[in-house]
């Protein structure tokens, strides 16, 4: 890090040499060379040795890589799909800049790999071996590699295998997929789960291409987060080229017995052939979406844009993976009500994939400025009414949400202290972060506000940049530019304090204002149930209803509502959720033959998690959850694995 800064604040001391000289024109030669080069090393050591809290937002406490010496530039991964051992093996060449020319060290993140050797390669292509060391696992960051370098060489390829214990990875046997004939293995890679199944310096702040030979077994496809041909031959050896910087954590492979099909001149669909009509049919407005964002904020810089459909068990509902986004199925709903997650995981490709978080510190640059595009991509692609309702459903989250976290997970540019990046996951980095640019867009104007963001992606992009640097970067380009709209203080309190500023726009639908009238109506016996205009509802307005209904409602009522509208059953994933979370905490076992099956079927955190911490509260929920969780373990990611160990372990704990 001082040498970095060194080589920013030289041309500041050669700056006041040069003044100093131009001075002292009339003093003796030795006088005109001993004060200047004085002054001149003052100023270095001014801006080389400040306060270490100034430079603590330039560090990434997640990864061991020495970037600021050596830094990586290229990937060759050749590697062999191994689904007997759950296993990728082969080696990555990893080209790289020495940014300190007399570096002799490569350091790069690994988590549970095997690392068979390391060699040096020349210009000419010619293997040596070369030194390396591999130490003890850190629980949280893996095992630090580090290389010895040879001089003049600026190549090393690493042999070496993942281990089925790869966090960044699942294998699924074939009774775990909806063909049922054929394995399916897919990554995972953000946000520090690279290192599972790639050496790599496992940083954000680090931009790497990368070009990929995979085998798999002849039946299978595979596909990356790279240019995919759609017209591939199933042949079993695939060629892969990414040539846009990326950071590792966007590097993605997915390999399975998929189908393809267009949705339009950029954009399709792989799949299982179980999924790949229906969601070509939900996700035919992507096309349409991609255009929308392009005259909105630029043009979209990646090539194609293609889906990949997983198997529910993927852990998330979507990953941007650049050209080639990962969703989950339980958004085909049938009735495009939930493609507001395409719209995100579009939204990336500028906000995210084309301007980077440098830390997961900065995890809100991300997803702060993606969902406050989402949402101007659905509005302009359907219209405010539903742009509201989706807004104001995501802050109702936020708020229940922030009740139940601890308070220093509630600030924008939080500070992890060593914890695993990916307890920097909430609603806060997307919601919380959405709504300060709306906060700004309000203060602003649109028609400001947008032309700030096109100009933010285009100086930023394929760069990472933090929190602070974001903050000088608004305060040139939009606070200074027009005085008097926003305060530091309400700066300071959106990015640096915690909970939800008083101030923060709390948007509004009047069909929400509508139901809740109604239903306050009903609960009052002035009205029937089927007085509800529920034929009218759009899903988004029977989420508001479901998410808003009393927690002491008594059983009577839920008989009734079930009864009248098959809720129980409901094919519908995030309104059997919101309907099956509030049957747990009211004890309505009626569900529980819904609620196994859907425990079993599908793996996505946020649906899952919340069943499952609820279901732990209570002696009868505790015992059901743990039963049903031996049985849906397996087929669950290796992240939710995780997080439900937790909170089952956790729960036992406080029981004994």
């Amino acid at each position: 890090m001082k040498n970095s800064l060194l080589k920013k604040t030289i041309p500041l001391a050669l700056a006041g040499l040069l003044m100093a000289c131009q001075e002292s024109d009339n003093n003796k030669a030795e006088d005109v060379v001993v004060t200047p080069v004085t002054e001149a090393i003052e100023v270095v050591e001014e801006v080389v040795a400040p306060e270490p809290e100034d430079l603590s937002y330039l560090l990434d406490e997640h990864s061991y890589a020495n970037k600021d010496e050596v830094v990586l530039t290229h990937l060759d991964l050749d590697l062999d799909v191994l689904f007997d051992k759950k296993q990728l093996k082969g080696y990555v060449d990893l080209s790289f800049n020495r940014l300190q020319p007399d570096a002799t060290e490569l350091v790069l993140d690994t988590r549970d790999l095997t690392i068979d050797k390391v060699n040096s390669i020349d210009e000419d292509g010619n293997e040596s071996a070369t030194e390396f060391v591999l130490a003890e696992k850190d629980s949280v960051l893996g095992s630090k590699l580090t290389i010895q370098l040879k001089d003049g060489e600026e190549k090393v390829r690493v042999y070496y295998n993942s281990n089925p214990e790869a966090s960044g990875l699942q294998w699924l046997t074939p009774e775990q997929t909806a063909g049922k004939k054929e394995p399916f293995m897919f990554s995972q890679a953000q946000a520090i789960h690279a290192r599972s199944f790639i050496p790599v310096q496992d940083s954000p702040d680090v931009r790497v291409t990368y070009k990929a030979n995979i085998r798999t077994p002849k039946q299978l496809l595979a596909v990356m987060s790279a240019f995919n041909e759609p017209d591939t031959y199933l042949d079993g050896d695939y060629q892969f080229d990414m040539p846009q910087a990326i950071p590792p954590y966007l590097i993605a492979i997915g390999v399975g017995d998929l189908r393809f099909r267009a949705m339009g001149k950029r954009t399709g669909v792989y799949a299982e052939t179980a999924y790949l009509q229906d969601a070509v049919k939900e996700f035919e407005d992507t096309e349409q979406m991609i255009d929308i964002t392009e005259k909105m904020y630029g043009p979209y810089l990646w090539g194609r844009y293609d889906l990949l459909i997983l198997p529910p068990s993927f852990p998330f509902g979507g990953m941007e993976n650049p050209r080639l986004s990962f969703i989950t199925p339980t958004v085909i709903a049938g009735d495009k009500s939930l493609i507001n997650l395409i719209a995100h995981e579009l939204a990336h490709s500028w906000s995210g994939n084309l301007v980077t978080n440098a830390t997961w510190r900065d995890l809100w640059l991300n997803e702060g400025f993606t969902s406050y595009v989402e949402n101007r991509i659905m509005e302009e692609l359907f219209d405010e009414k539903r742009a509201n309702m989706e807004n104001a459903l995501s802050v109702q989250s936020l708020r229940e949400q922030v009740k139940t976290l601890p308070e220093g997970d509630t600030i924008l540019h939080i500070t992890l202290d060593g914890r695993d990046p990916d307890d920097a996951f909430s609603g806060v980095p997307y919601t919380k972060g959405q709504m300060f640019l709306v906060f700004l867009e309000q203060r602003f104007g649109r028609e400001v506000f947008d032309k700030f963001l096109n100009q933010y992606f285009g100086d930023h992009s394929f760069k990472s940049l933090t929190t602070p640097e974001f903050e000088k970067y608004l305060d040139k380009h939009l606070i200074s530019k027009y005085p008097g709209k926003v305060t530091q203080a309400e700066l300071d309190e959106w990015l640096h304090a915690p909970m939800l500023p008083e101030f923060m726009p709390n948007p509004q639908s009047d069909a929400f204002t509508n139901i809740d009238a109604d239903t306050k109506s009903w609960f009052a016996g002035a009205t029937e149930l089927a007085d509800l205009p529920t034929d009218k509802w759009s899903i988004h307005e029977w989420l508001h209803f479901l998410n808003n209904l009393p927690q002491d409602i008594s059983l009577e009522k839920m008989v009734e509502l079930d009864k009248a509208f098959e809720l129980t059953a409901s094919t519908n994933n995030e309104v059997a959720h919101a309907w099956l979370k509030l049957a747990i905490n009211r004890n309505y076992d009626v569900v529980n033959e819904r609620l196994e099956d859907y425990l079993i079927s599908i793996g996505r955190r946020k649906l899952i998690v919340p069943l499952y911490r609820d279901l732990m509260k209570s002696d009868n929920g505790a015992e059901f959850a743990k039963r049903v969780y031996a049985i849906a373990r397996p087929g669950y990611h290796p992240l939710a694995q995780g997080t439900i160990d937790a909170i089952v372990n956790s729960a036992e704990a406080s029981q004994n």
